[in-house]
């Protein structure tokens, strides 16, 4: 499990496609330190394992179905930023919210306007994420957990304060990126808890 809190911003160094299989090779120290063969790291978001580690880095394999699933295959071009974390200790502190690094949907950046140092990033939803949005709730963009400040036809906005342009992708996202959505969990276990009771209604 992860919190969307994002600790490092990593680099792509490289992308190697053989077979169904694309190796993503992911420059980063402050991840890299303590991360074992097989642990997990969420990549923009997305729980990946880590197939090859080193002081500098670590390396990941993507199947067809990560690729399908996820807005990877027109980013990862070397030099690309990724929001990089590590899965939440279990003695840690709980500062974002529950991210499973499961992708719902990936939507696109229409604006990230600038306000000073800070920043509204409004984003477009496909229709299999938009009924999960709410006013004030959670969702992770490329794995960075935000608060929905507000709705929009097929989408929704969110304030992006200083530290979090610093310190994520967004600081160099621009309109047409596509960016990995992951919807807050407990909005799709009410959904479900309750379908029996709307089909009987």
């Amino acid at each position: 499990m992860f919190t969307g809190i994002v600790e490092e911003v990593g680099e792509i160094a490289a992308a190697d496609r053989r077979a169904d299989v694309l190796t993503l090779r992911v420059r980063a120290r402050t991840v890299a330190a303590g991360l074992a063969r097989g642990a997990s790291i969420a990549v923009n978001g997305c729980c990946l394992t880590a197939v090859e580690t080193s002081p500098d880095g670590f390396t990941c394999d993507l199947t067809r179905e990560t690729l399908e699933r996820t807005g990877f295959a027109e980013r990862l071009i070397p030099g690309a930023l990724v929001n990089l974390e590590r899965p939440m200790r279990a003695d840690g502190r709980f500062d974002g919210h529950i991210v499973q690094g499961h992708v719902d949907g990936v939507g696109e950046i229409l604006a990230l306007a600038r306000s000073g140092e800070a920043a509204e990033l409004t984003v477009a939803v496909p229709p299999a994420v938009e009924r999960y949005l709410v006013e004030k709730g959670s969702i992770a963009v490329d794995g960075i957990s935000l608060t929905v400040a507000g709705l929009r036809a097929r989408g929704f906005s969110v304030a992006v304060i200083p530290y979090t342009l610093e310190h994520t992708n967004l600081r160099a996202a621009l309109p047409g990126d596509r960016v990995n959505l992951e919807i807050d969990v407990i909005a799709k276990y009410v959904e479900r808890l309750l379908a029996p009771a709307s089909s009987r209604a």
